[in-house]
């Protein structure tokens, strides 16, 4: 039993790796599918942004009024631009798009992909000299790659955002001295571990997506246990990674 479950990890494993360099690998040949990777960056990114505006808003929301509050006991409630600030840059903000990411453009892509596998799709893309990994795989790889950072932006400043609203209405702290703590807290070191964070989840998102819908087998049965896995998978992945990238950032810092 132990032997063949190892047995299957790394045949998954070796699946993964070689579905990532083929994806890296497609992305610089010609022919380029423009209009493609056009469709997919809107949507992959733009009709993500609503759930990521409303993740990452309530998050700074609930982040401000939970330790406003908590550090009014020790007098500290004007620092609370600079928690939400530094957590929602550092930690929050990437880990919770990435996640949210994985669950509505990690599943799309496996059920997508799935379906076209299960239904032979694929297999005829092949008949007809497409090369599906270069149309289907990086098409989708560059568009979450890179959609994923500009999301997380956007979902730091919703956030952000949603602390002020706190600070103001419920702490008594004017928006110009919430401002002034966000900005003397945040460092160009926060800003990029914030942006390569997503830039390294996106990969892996894009990577075990396609992956797991190039697996499925079995029908429609088959396709919904890969967009299972995949959203399972994927979510792991990025809290695995974030504790590597953020030790070696450490490291290096």
């Amino acid at each position: 039993m132990l032997r063949q479950s190892l047995s299957l990890f790394l045949i998954h494993l070796h699946g993964l790796a070689e579905m990532f360099g083929r994806s890296l690998f497609y992305i610089f040949g010609q022919p380029y599918y423009g209009r493609e990777l056009l469709e997919q960056f809107h949507d992959l990114g733009v009709r993500s942004l609503p759930i990521i505006l409303l993740t990452s808003g309530f998050t700074g929301l609930v982040l401000a009024l939970q330790s406003g509050y908590e550090m009014a006991i020790y007098g500290a409630k004007m620092y609370v631009g600079t928690l939400v600030s530094v957590s929602l840059v550092r930690e929050l903000g990437p880990v919770l798009v990435a996640l949210v990411v994985a669950g509505r453009v990690g599943a799309g892509i496996t059920a997508e992909l799935g379906s076209m596998q299960v239904t032979e799709q694929i297999d005829a893309m092949r008949a007809l000299g497409t090369n599906p990994i270069k149309k289907l795989v990086s098409t989708r790889f560059v568009a979450v790659t890179l959609m994923l950072p500009l999301l997380t932006a956007i979902g730091d400043a919703t956030g952000i955002l949603g602390g002020l609203i706190i600070a103001v209405t419920n702490l008594g702290i004017s928006a110009p001295f919430y401002w002034m703590t966000v900005l003397r807290a945040l460092t160009y070191n926060d800003l990029i571990t914030g942006l390569v964070k997503p830039f390294i989840f996106g990969m892996a998102i894009s990577t075990v997506a396609c992956y797991m819908g190039f697996s499925a087998q079995g029908g429609t049965k088959g396709v919904g246990e890969a967009t299972t896995r995949s959203v399972v998978l994927s979510s792991i992945l990025v809290f695995v990674l974030d504790f590597f990238i953020t030790k070696f950032i450490l490291a290096i810092s």
